[in-house]
């Protein structure tokens, strides 16, 4: 799609304008009251995004991890605590060293001398995390922004589809009209009369059929954006025109730089810290400890101090370091499973697209004028006694046949372009 793609009714104007453009920054801009559209005015695809983007909780939650892994990251760079201690010995016994008489106080002071890089490997999981949460907030984002084009190009036609049937309610009124007028002059048979009034019935039922279906598909828009009241009455679009389109194989390689798949090279940047981590705290720790003892019995004060190093830190570590690696490598497999599966999607899609424009065309420039004469002329010969009401009635649901397919043609042409640019997180070449 180009970054104005219109979508057409003939009534309606859409704008993809900001689509992918929000697919790579976080959208700052909040919605205000005086940013709310009027109930009256019709909503366009910009609105509709605008509106998710600012207030979709999936999008919120982003902001809560990030805070909390800033407050993990603050605690990964502190230093080793410092721990105070007290000891007595030589406490109440009995004989020479009764009641106080040889207790010996010893005041410690005491931490952990990190080698290695601990700290810093920390940090540098946490980091990588936040990185990783970054690259999945725009993965949601480009998620939810499809979402929000797919309801809207649906309910778009839907809406396109109920004018459709307007139209066909009125041509059953006109035609309930003529028939009668035709059954007073004599010129056919009352059971002709009937039959159009119960064609008419059944077009005004599928006309309050689709209207139901409208307000469904309008309350499940404005559930993207935590609305339970739908503000707007209708949409605003063109169903009507796609853009060129890029080679597929053009289309693919944009695939391996999505947000979909950056989230897998964060997440390797992830296990990659998790590793160097794993791998500092196999280095020996230093635990320290200086101190002030005062000997009751002699009535004198001397200084403290030791250290202590655990044995065979590495060893004890392998096995740490060998899950970190594995978990590695695993993102990698799953990574190229993922690239096989967005090929499979974007291919049908590719695939889909082309044909369902290809119908378009050949609907509009063929079917449509075809049907439109057949119907006008079949009018004409039913008016003159020539053609017989089943004969009329044939062609008229021919026609309505052909606009509907129209409309499911242009609609599957646009969910699929759609698609392509979700996979693609790219608009599609300009027209």
């Amino acid at each position: 799609m180009p970054s104005n793609f219109p979508v057409h009714t003939g009534r309606y104007a859409l704008s993809y304008h900001t689509f992918y453009l929000l697919l790579w920054v976080v959208f700052a801009c909040s919605l205000n009251a005086s940013a709310v559209q009027a109930a009256e005015s019709p909503l366009t695809l910009s609105d509709a995004m605008s509106r998710a983007m600012a207030q979709n909780p999936r999008l919120q939650v982003f902001d809560l991890r990030l805070d909390g892994l800033q407050g993990r990251r603050f605690t990964a760079d502190l230093n080793p605590a410092l721990e105070a201690g007290a000891e007595v010995e030589n406490l109440l016994g009995t004989g020479d060293v009764r009641g106080l008489v040889g207790a010996e106080l010893t005041l410690t002071l005491s931490s952990t001398l990190e080698l290695g890089g601990q700290r810093q490997a920390r940090v540098s999981a946490i980091d990588s995390r936040l990185g990783l949460v970054e690259a999945e907030r725009r993965a949601e984002t480009l998620d939810l922004l499809g979402q929000v084009t797919q309801r809207f190009v649906a309910t778009l036609a839907l809406q396109e589809k109920l004018q459709l049937a307007a139209d066909a309610v009125s041509l059953a009124q006109s035609t309930l009209d003529i028939v009668t007028r035709r059954a007073e002059q004599g010129a056919t048979p009352q059971a002709e009369v009937l039959r159009a009034r119960a064609a008419l019935t059944q077009s005004q039922i599928e006309q309050s059929r689709l209207q139901s279906e409208l307000v469904s598909r309008k309350m499940a828009l404005a559930l993207l954006w935590g609305d339970t009241s739908v503000e707007f009455t209708q949409l605003q679009g063109d169903l009507f025109q796609f853009g060129a389109s890029d080679s597929f194989e053009s289309l693919y390689q944009r695939v391996s730089d999505s947000p979909a798949i950056q989230v897998y090279a964060s997440e390797q940047r992830v296990r990659e810290a998790e590793i160097q981590l794993a791998r500092s705290q196999s280095e020996s720790d230093i635990n320290w400890q200086v101190g002030v003892r005062r000997m009751e019995e002699v009535d004198d004060i001397a200084f403290t101090a030791g250290f202590s190093v655990p044995l065979f830190p590495a060893q004890r570590n392998r096995g740490d370091v060998r899950a970190a690696l594995a978990a590695r490598d695993e993102i990698r497999f799953q990574r190229e499973v993922t690239l096989l599966n967005l090929h499979s999607r974007l291919f049908d899609a590719y695939q889909q697209r082309q044909q369902s424009i290809a119908a378009v065309e050949q609907i509009r420039s063929e079917m449509l004028p075809n049907l439109s004469e057949a119907l006008t002329q079949t009018r004409e010969a039913y008016e003159s006694g020539r053609y017989s009401y089943v004969e009329w009635i044939a062609a008229q649901r021919e026609l309505l046949a052909a606009q509907r397919a129209l409309v499911d043609a242009a609609t599957t042409a646009l969910l699929n372009q759609a698609l392509i640019e979700q996979l693609t997180a790219q608009p599609l070449a300009g027209r």
